[in-house]
């Protein structure tokens, strides 16, 4: 995207409206709106909608690419290399992959997180979008340190998620997941790990790390035995991630003081939280709320957390991620928009501007002058499903379908 271009025609989602205006691009940046061609190639966009190109802040689709079936892996550089054109032709300029860093052996281990982060250095120069890691730091897991410290030092910022999974994994069922308490509560509900109902729950976890169930259980038995020294190791994480002005986020909280506790180690943003309260403790503090796309797209979660669609219309959601499926960021618009839920410019900020500024890029996510071309044509005719026809990723090549 070196040679300028003046795409024509097109019906623009601006900040604040939705119109027909010329957008010229140049060098990788918007070089104008409604401006002289002066020259520049002419793309004829009529018929079509220009808009910011996504920025997603969560999504762990890639994993299908290294481990399409269980227990079946794939060369981790290729799976990347395949994530990275997906991306691109779901109209994504800027993906966080969410990779786990958990205690856990196979595809969420700290040893393929190393596999991961090499293979995107070695890519770089190859990507058509801006490839970023979202660190989703498992916090039982001190094994994952080095790794987040040296991730840390990159060119391409990563942001830092704290899961609690463990604790998850540990709660005594007779207590809801969306009521567990925090997890550093003295009282925490804890399951019987000797109860002959435990290990059945376990079974997909272990066949995911490649274990028998009862080594599985085993080996959790082992790493809960470090719950007292959990606080502190996520002291140390923040000290990382502030140290170079990562982005932090909480993941799947359940209660006010969880959101507390992380706000106060400087992560703001509420990832998937599960519960209106912590939705209000958020709101009131001025944190970013986070939901799944799948979730807005589908009408509702698969697990029983709030609906994305309900919170949007109630001014709790700030941004949509496409958590485990790419096309859903593009899928939850359209069915917002149809559902009425706010106008159209009003629901891209959701997965555009919004996210763009819960990750510090103050360079893209709108349509104006001087940002970051990152821009996405979507082919979407009336009463119709959209599709990417073609998305510009800066002074990468970005890709597409279809025309123009």
């Amino acid at each position: 995207m070196t040679d300028a271009i003046v795409i024509e025609g097109a019906r623009v989602v601006l900040s604040d409206r939705v119109e027909t205006v010329s957008v010229r691009i140049e060098g990788g940046r918007i070089a104008a709106l409604d401006g002289a061609r002066g020259g520049a190639r002419a793309v004829d966009a009529r018929g079509l909608l220009l808009a910011p190109a996504f920025v997603d802040i969560h999504g762990d689709a890639f994993e299908r690419q290294i481990m399409p079936r269980p227990g079946v892996a794939l060369p981790v550089a290729a799976a990347m290399l395949e994530t990275d054109r997906q991306l691109a032709a779901n109209g994504i300029a800027t993906a966080y992959h969410a990779l786990t860093l958990s205690w856990e052996p196979g595809l969420r281990s700290v040893a393929t997180g190393w596999e991961v982060l090499g293979a995107l250095e070695t890519l770089d120069a190859r990507l058509r979008v801006e490839n970023h890691v979202q660190l989703r730091w498992e916090t039982f897991c001190p094994e994952a340190i080095d790794l987040i410290a040296h991730a840390l030092k990159a060119r391409a910022t990563p942001a830092v998620a704290f899961n609690d999974h463990t604790s998850i994994a540990l709660l005594d069922p007779a207590t809801p997941m969306q009521d567990r308490p925090f997890e550093h509560d003295p009282g925490f509900p804890v399951a019987d790990i000797a109860a002959a109902s435990f290990a059945p729950r376990m079974e997909a976890r272990a066949r995911r790390s490649h274990m028998s169930t009862e080594a599985y259980v085993a080996l959790l038995a082992r790493v809960w035995e470090r719950r007292a020294d959990v606080p502190a190791d996520i002291a140390r994480v923040a000290g990382l991630a502030r140290a170079v002005r990562a982005p932090m986020l909480s993941h799947d909280d359940s209660q006010p003081a969880t959101r507390r506790f992380y706000r106060d180690i400087g992560a703001r943003v509420a990832e998937f939280p599960m519960h209106e309260r912590v939705l209000t403790e958020a709101r009131a503090a001025g944190d970013l709320i986070v939901f799944g796309a799948p979730n807005a797209m589908r009408g509702g979660s698969h697990l029983g957390s709030p609906g994305a669609g309900e919170m949007v219309a109630r001014g709790l959601c700030d941004i949509l991620a496409s958590d485990y499926y790419y096309p859903a960021m593009l899928g939850a618009v359209a069915r917002l928009a149809a559902d009425g839920v706010a106008p159209l410019h009003a629901l891209w900020r959701l997965v555009a501007e919004n996210p763009a500024r819960a990750m510090g890029l103050a360079d893209r996510g709108r349509i104006e002058s001087g940002l970051r071309a990152d821009l996405v044509l979507v082919d979407w005719p009336e009463g119709g499903v959209p599709s990417v026809a073609r998305t510009f990723a800066a002074d990468r090549d970005g890709m597409g379908s279809g025309r123009p």
